[in-house]
């Protein structure tokens, strides 16, 4: 038996990617006005056109977001500190930051967790919301349930799965994985390979309430495609 969904249930569950480099400022002004127009959960955007999104969208329930440490996740903690207090003053409401990749893969968890926690607090401490991204194309496991267990000590709000410039983006089994390990209040997001509606739904299943996605019209124009039928049906 089919799941039963609204449009607002699949639409809130996108954040609508602008994060390739090469994207221009009409593009970037053009995306921010699409996800607006669908309605979707967040614009996720380039750190330097953050002010300029969180204009665009006022007054709407769409978030303005954007990235930290992205996509690498090798800047110094102070330098991603100094990105997240820039990107809260310019009106970023949702923050989703890279975790040291580097010192996770070396095993050196107080470093991942203390970075985690300091830019937690101060996104927190804003009234905003944050997303831990662990790119997992590069980590075993093992290492995943580490991270799944520091986050859900720290309070984050959304574990990612990676920042869709990796290698491989976002699976069914680190989805699961990520979910089983994570605590109930902390969500689940998936990056990197959610390209249609069936794929979303499929990650919804799981409990995965948000997606990135660059293709946001072509999956909601199929939800209401979909929608439609079923109430002709």
């Amino acid at each position: 038996m089919s799941e039963t969904y609204s449009y607002s249930d699949i639409a809130k569950m996108i954040d609508h990617s602008l994060l390739n480099p090469t994207l221009t400022v009409d593009e970037l002004e053009a995306g921010c006005k699409l996800a607006r127009e669908y309605d979707v959960a967040s614009v996720c955007i380039m750190p330097y056109y953050a002010a300029r999104c969180a204009d665009l969208l006022r007054g709407s329930s769409v978030q303005p977001s954007t990235t930290i440490g992205f996509p690498h996740g090798g800047h110094t903690t102070d330098i991603k500190i100094a990105e997240a207090q820039r990107a809260l003053k310019d009106g970023a409401t949702e923050l989703d930051a890279v975790i040291n990749i580097s010192k996770a893969r070396s095993g050196d968890w107080q470093y991942v967790a203390d970075e985690i926690k300091s830019l937690t607090a101060l996104t927190h401490s804003h009234g905003q919301k944050i997303k831990i991204i662990f790119e997992n194309a590069y980590l075993d496991d093992a290492a995943k349930i580490r991270l799944c267990q520091i986050c859900g000590e720290i309070g984050v709000d959304w574990v990612k799965t990676s920042t869709g410039y990796a290698p491989s983006g976002a699976t069914i089994e680190d989805l699961k994985l990520m979910r089983k390990h994570s605590p109930p209040h902390v969500q689940v997001k998936a990056a990197g390979g959610v390209r249609d509606l069936d794929a979303l739904l499929a990650v919804r299943a799981i409990g995965v309430t948000r997606v990135g996605a660059s293709r946001t019209a072509q999956m909601l124009d199929e939800c209401n495609k979909r929608l439609a039928g079923a109430l002709v049906g």
